[in-house]
């Protein structure tokens, strides 16, 4: 594969993410590596919930569409009801939108996610995985580890429901565990030294 030097962020989150999400993405820079976000809401939401985001981030924050590139300084939601995969051509990252069975119980799934960016952009991303219940994402954010890429899990104490990271931390995948308002600076950090 030609090789590329940009970065990707990978975050997944469910129950009570929606406020996480809004406290790291109002913290990153307008210029921050190319964002993809699985958050578990249901078909419809999710349009509002990027327009919402976007009126408040220095990023450019959007509902996903098939086929759209991910480039610095935006940030991709998968739409309620869709999975949303990473793929690559060339030095070009782009995301599909397609339906597919529940995974994880969920349509979108952080899993879904989390293993393409395993797959395609390997130690060039960094994963996040956040509050949620249950274990979505902690397979795919092992396979992410697994390929080279930084991951990073939010802490008990900052999530609404510690499940998800709770399970990730348990596989391995996770190389470090930081509260909520540290996960902005911990990636940007990690974003720095790959």
């Amino acid at each position: 594969m030609t090789r590329t030097t940009n970065k990707i962020i990978a975050i997944g989150a469910s129950t009570g993410g929606t406020q996480a999400l809004q406290e790291v993405l109002t913290a990153m820079p307008g210029n921050s590596p190319g964002t993809i976000i699985v958050q578990h809401m249901p078909e419809h939401f999710t349009r509002a919930f990027a327009n919402r985001l976007n009126d408040i981030c220095a990023m450019e924050i959007k509902e996903a569409k098939d086929g759209e590139s991910v480039i610095p300084g935006k940030a991709l939601i998968a739409p309620g009801n869709y999975h949303m995969l990473l793929r690559r051509s060339g030095a070009r990252y782009y995301v599909q939108v397609k339906s597919g069975p529940l995974v994880c119980r969920q349509r979108p799934s952080v899993n879904v996610l989390f293993k393409f960016v395993a797959r395609y952009a390997g130690r060039n991303a960094v994963g996040v995985i956040m509050t949620g219940m249950g274990s979505d994402g902690a397979e795919g954010l092992r396979e992410m580890k697994d390929n080279g890429a930084n991951t990073i899990a939010q802490n008990e104490a900052s999530c609404v429901v510690f499940g998800m990271p709770k399970v990730a931390i348990e596989l391995g995948a996770v190389d470090k565990i930081v509260s909520l308002y540290m996960i902005p600076e911990q990636i940007l950090r990690m974003i720095e030294s790959a």
